[in-house]
């Protein structure tokens, strides 16, 4: 029988993904994947197969992948940043739900959070939410509620899928929850593409980002009330100043 590896790329490329991810990618069958991530190793593992498709055929990819392991393959499913974080992981388990005697491996990779948070500086150290704003899945009614209790709350909040063709002003319009909350001048940032050619990067405030121009390759960062910017940095202070000489 084969076995069904679900591996995070991470940011993307061979650099940004684990040493487990590379061994395992190097000793699958077959890869398969979103066409945009399949494009980021595909040079890397020029001897391997791979099976691609595009956006909106998540599940038509897992069946794939289940199909190829039931033949007896080693198969991985790729996904960008974690695969467990908005990743496959969850979809490939439920497609392969009647097939137990198929072992399925998730494989960690880096979420966009972190290595965003990583370009900014450190914004995320205290307590934080990530929030989907595409609502291909969820209703906009749900999230609004998420966004406005996260606001309330004071948590940091990082933006996955902040816009797109058909949601150009949803970052606007989730930015104007938070300010019914939080004020206006609150630190923010935001970094698109993530590690790879044409990386963007913007720290600014929440008013500015509400005219951001964002897309689905980009993360977004929304400080809470003690998050400050040191020289060009996004930094929430997890309270070691209050406790110490900092």
């Amino acid at each position: 029988m084969g076995k069904i590896y679900i591996v995070g790329l991470g940011p993307g490329g061979i650099f940004e993904m684990t040493n487990r991810a590379e061994e395992v990618l190097e000793g699958c069958d077959i890869i398969v994947g979103y066409t945009v991530y399949v494009d980021l190793i595909r040079e890397d593992f020029k001897e391997k197969t791979f099976l691609a498709t595009g956006m909106k055929q998540e599940v038509d990819r897992c069946k794939i992948v289940l199909e190829e392991a039931l033949k007896g393959k080693k198969v991985a499913m790729v996904c960008s940043g974690d695969a467990g974080v908005y990743g496959m992981a969850g979809i490939v388990h439920e497609v392969a739900k009647d097939h137990p005697e198929v072992e399925i491996e998730v494989i960690p990779g880096v979420t966009a959070a972190c290595s965003a948070a990583a370009v900014l500086g450190a914004p995320l150290i205290h307590d934080f939410v990530m929030i989907s704003l595409s609502d291909l899945l969820t209703s906009w009614e749900t999230i609004e509620k998420r966004i406005a209790l996260a606001a309330q709350a004071d948590f940091v909040i990082c933006f996955y899928n902040p816009s797109s063709r058909k949601r150009h002003d949803y970052l606007e319009k989730a930015c104007k929850i938070i300010m019914e909350y939080e004020r206006p001048e609150t630190v923010a940032g935001y970094v698109q593409h993530i590690g790879r050619e044409g990386q963007n990067i913007k720290v600014c405030t929440l008013e500015e980002m509400v005219n951001a121009k964002v897309d689905m390759f980009t993360t977004v960062i929304i400080g809470n009330s003690e998050t400050k910017v040191i020289n060009g940095k996004m930094v929430t202070p997890r309270g070691y100043e209050k406790h110490y000489d900092v």
